[in-house]
């Protein structure tokens, strides 16, 4: 069993021993129980409150490093040719506090049917799909995914 209580950030040269691979609510946790690419099980203990990255390393009390995966989900895009509708679109979707992946003219969202409807009404094209999903980490945080 490898227990982490520490992160290393986005870059690191070491070798990895194993990675976990997580959803967009999974590494939104500080405590997880999990296992490994490798079939070990791994706990980890972080700081509540600062979502886990996608390619993030860890440390784990024993010197192990482990690379965080995102989980494939299932997940909700949309999109549309000019930028008043799309604007339109993050608005609402922001009004509700909607965790969302911003793209050029192009929106991912977790699947949720009301949400979908709007959007298709604010005159979207929406399908679902299997990716990774990012979310924009908040205005207010300082892990900002996109530059």
């Amino acid at each position: 069993m490898i227990d982490i209580y520490e992160r290393l950030g986005t870059h690191c040269h070491e070798t990895v021993y194993t990675s976990v691979t997580l959803t967009h609510e999974q590494r939104d946790r500080g405590r997880l129980k999990l296992t490994g690419a490798n079939g070990e099980e791994v706990r980890v203990f972080l700081e509540r409150g600062k979502p886990l990255l996608v390619g993030e390393y860890l440390l784990s009390n024993c010197g192990k490093y482990i690379k965080i995966e995102g989980a494939v989900e299932e997940v909700v895009q949309a999109s549309c040719e000019d930028w008043v509708t799309f604007s339109k679109a993050c608005y609402h979707l922001g009004n509700r506090h909607v965790k969302i992946s911003v793209g050029e003219r192009s929106l991912t969202i977790t699947p949720d049917h009301v949400l979908e409807e709007m959007l298709v009404l604010l005159g979207l094209t929406v399908s679902h799909v299997k990716a990774v999903f990012i979310p924009e980490s908040g205005a207010y945080s300082h892990g900002h995914n996109h530059h």
